[in-house]
């Protein structure tokens, strides 16, 4: 686990390079925004989350996807990231921000998320 990096993945890294090519200008993993978004814009009042399939418990193939080994402890951690998520994102939209999810799996076709960042981001 203590491998697991938290900030400066390579999906995050994709995300941020392809925003930086759309709108420069973001700060990353704030703490003083609810959830620390890993790209905020501030003035804009804008935050782009990239979740990790597993960690967040996406429903694709890969998300859905439970170890073996110790499961219960796994379907626990999962649940509450994903509880956690919806807290987190309810007091960022109650507070007027704007949200875009990037899912890990969804960066297989960069081209629909470059869509959806420039959609978001203008």
């Amino acid at each position: 686990m203590r491998a697991i990096k938290s900030t400066d993945t390579t999906p995050e890294l994709l995300v941020r390079k392809l925003a930086h090519s759309i709108r420069p200008g973001y700060r990353l993993n704030r703490k003083d925004i609810a959830g620390k978004p890993d790209i905020a814009y501030l003035g804009a009042r804008k935050a782009i989350f990239v979740h990790g399939c597993f960690w967040h418990g996406h429903n694709c193939a890969r998300g859905a996807r439970v170890p073996k080994a110790n499961r219960q402890y796994w379907v626990k951690k999962i649940a509450r990231n994903v509880e956690r998520d919806k807290l987190n994102l309810t007091a960022l939209t109650d507070s007027g921000w704007r949200i875009l999810v990037i899912w890990e799996c969804e960066l297989k076709e960069a081209a629909n998320v470059r869509d959806r960042l420039q959609a978001f981001l203008k």
